[in-house]
């Protein structure tokens, strides 16, 4: 959350030419209710499930796609195992937890795990948060620093992986 995997995505579409997807877009459009309302209304643990059913059908189509996932998404289900998959390439945008503070802090009220925190609690989620999803995040392909880059830059960098 915060780390900008859906604007990066957006950008590397662009820059190569291929078809980008945004998981909770996608859950939001079958669902007809966004993400705060499904964890408002059905909890965390449905939407846990809505997430794994539409990743693992969209892991199954065979065409080359870009695919934006949201924060949790490979640390529920299993669902590491298809980033490993052996024509998957996967991108952790690693963030420092200053750094997330200060992106998510303006637009905290969009974002349904942390609306409701005073600035200092965020940081301390955000810390445990990365702290518990490490193990996930790690066995990405590819992890990249995004401290004081742009979505462009660091688009560029996930392009020089593709070549």
């Amino acid at each position: 959350m915060g780390s900008g995997k859906s604007e990066t995505a957006a950008v590397l579409s662009g820059k190569i030419n291929c078809n980008w997807l945004d998981l909770d877009t996608l859950i939001e459009k079958n669902q007809q209710m966004s993400v705060s309302e499904i964890f408002q209304k059905q909890g965390e643990i449905k939407f846990r499930k809505l997430e794994h059913e539409q990743f693992s059908q969209l892991m199954q189509n065979q065409e080359s796609f870009i695919l934006s996932l949201g924060g949790g998404t490979p640390c529920y289900a299993n669902n590491h195992e298809f980033l490993q998959a052996e024509n998957t390439i996967s991108f952790y945008l690693k963030t420092s937890i200053d750094e997330l503070s200060k992106r998510l802090w303006p637009e905290k009220q969009h974002r349904p795990l942390i609306a409701d925190m005073q600035q200092e609690e965020m940081k301390e989620f955000i810390a445990k948060s990365l702290f518990e999803r490490s193990y996930y995040y790690n066995k990405a392909s590819v992890v990249i620093d995004t401290d004081g880059k742009s979505s462009d830059s660091v688009a560029d960098e996930i392009k020089n992986h593709l070549v």
